[in-house]
């Protein structure tokens, strides 16, 4: 039984409902009746049976109510009355060859686009209200203290073409997150995006990343100072339109983009290559174009794109194929485009574009441009290793003789990645060892005392014989030539 088809059908009985269009709704209603009875059936645990038991009992209370009103309406019509002849007596006489007077403006009747206009504007009246009882578009039951929140009549203004940011301030000022009006788009493509926001606040501080004091200080100067600082950032101070940070994989560049988003305050959109692609021609130009007009509608915001070569690699070679370049072309069109403080000077309204590649020698040359700041994020000094060990290992017990720093000197050359790697592989030597040769029985019966033992050094120098580093000194030296050449930090 598919799910999604039940939620759909229950969807679409209650909106006809709403709109008036009672028959339709009562087949919709009978049709979701009849597949949860049969999705009961097949259902073997009584607790999940209970409760689509319940679900189906308000069903059938929704359906009794449209059948009432169904069977009010009936009885409000009234019977044909037969057909009196006219006496000639009674019918003014008409010349044929004067015309009738004409009809007032205000009087004639409605054109169809008028209609229709008028429709579409009580249509969108009663979704914000079913918005704001929480009926759309989610797919639970409605309950009638719900459905009287919606039917009861309010003071509604008709939507205007400034409507996203009319309903934007409406859940600012009732305590609640507004939601993106999609009109325009596939309703598949917005809650594909939607669900691409990390947080509103992410909830990671520059102290929870270990070293890179000098990446942290480009950023706040590049991302959250025009935040704190907004009369001083305009002009031709004004903030970057976009930062791209280079570096080996597992440095911290996902951490530090977060945490930008937490110490601004910002919507954090994480985004990949496999968000901005589809299969259909064309689509993948209009998520990019949607992605940057939601992040404007949630502005503050920072965008966030991941391994950003895989997107908007070198144009023009002999592999790329169309669809690609139509893509890339949009992307740097919205970049161009991001509410920067020459279109807008209200820091409050930014759109902060931030960039991750290990491959920067491969980026677009226009992109390139566009992302203003290019900061190198290296890998940990011998300060910044003994850091991420504490950090990694605050919640494990260790034993008095480990001294950090003489490992954090074993692990030079070793990313932010690797290092984490290496605590979690030593803090479970301890836990192989005592589960060694017990039989599954006796592991289950195991204490959680029991396997709280401290880490010792020798299972760090284990866990180190085991984990090699990830980047090489080749590797180094190809992001140290970039950054001569392109940087800009």
């Amino acid at each position: 039984m598919n799910l999604a088809e039940i939620c759909d059908n229950a969807k679409k009985g209650r909106e006809y409902a709403l709109l008036g269009n009672y028959d339709s709704s009562m087949v919709y209603y009978q049709g979701v009746i009849q597949q949860i009875q049969r999705h009961c059936q097949s259902v073997r645990d009584p607790a999940v049976k209970g409760k689509w038991h319940q679900v189906r009992q308000e069903l059938l209370e929704e359906y009794e109510q449209v059948k009432s009103i169904v069977s009010t309406l009936e009885s409000f019509k009234v019977d044909k009355p037969p057909d009196f002849p006219v006496s000639c007596q009674d019918e003014p006489f008409r010349d044929p060859a004067v015309w009738p007077p004409p009809v007032p403006a205000e009087h004639s009747g409605r054109t169809a686009g008028r209609q229709k206009r008028e429709a579409t504007n009580i249509w969108q009246i009663k979704k914000q209200r079913w918005h704001r009882a929480g009926l759309y578009p989610s797919t639970h039951c409605i309950s009638q203290a719900s459905l009287a929140k919606v039917l009861q009549p309010s003071k509604a203004e008709p939507p205007s073409r400034d409507r996203g940011r009319k309903n934007m301030q409406d859940g600012a000022s009732d305590g609640e997150i507004p939601k993106f009006d999609g009109a325009g788009y596939d309703k598949d493509l917005v809650e594909a995006l939607e669900r691409d926001i990390v947080s509103r606040n992410p909830s990671i501080h520059w102290d929870d990343i270990a070293d890179l004091e000098e990446a942290k200080k480009l950023l706040r100067e590049a991302v959250v100072l025009p935040m704190w600082m907004p009369d001083f950032f305009k002009g031709i101070r004004r903030p970057w339109k976009g930062v791209l940070m280079v570096g080996p994989p597992g440095t911290g560049k996902t951490m530090l983009a977060k945490a930008v988003a937490t110490e601004c305050g910002t919507t954090f959109f994480n985004v990949s290559s496999s968000t901005l692609t589809s299969k259909y021609r064309g689509e993948s130009e209009k998520l990019v174009r949607l992605l940057f007009e939601m992040a404007r509608f949630y502005a503050p915001t920072t965008i966030f794109i991941d391994e950003i070569d895989s997107i908007c690699s070198r144009r023009g070679t002999s592999d790329e194929h169309e669809a690609s370049r139509r893509v890339k072309s949009e992307l740097l069109v919205q970049m161009d485009g991001v509410g920067g403080a020459l279109e807008n000077d209200d820091p409050s309204k930014m759109v902060m574009v931030l960039a991750a590649t290990n491959f920067p020698w491969d980026i677009d040359e226009a992109l390139r441009r566009r992302l203003e700041k290019r900061i190198y994020i290296p890998l940990p000094t011998a300060k910044g290793r003994a850091e991420l060990l504490k950090i990694s290992l605050r919640e494990v017990e260790l034993d008095p003789d480990i001294r950090l720093e003489d490992i954090a000197d074993k692990i030079e050359g070793y990313s932010g990645a690797d290092i984490t790697n290496v605590c979690r592989d030593a803090s479970l030597m301890a836990m192989r060892r005592r589960i060694s040769g017990l039989s599954p029985e006796e592991i289950r019966a195991l204490s959680k005392e029991e396997l709280q033992m401290p880490v010792t050094r020798g299972d760090f120098e284990l866990a180190l014989k085991k984990i090699a580093k990830s980047v090489s000194a080749a590797d180094l030296e190809k992001y140290e030539k970039w950054m001569v050449e392109f940087g800009s930090a």
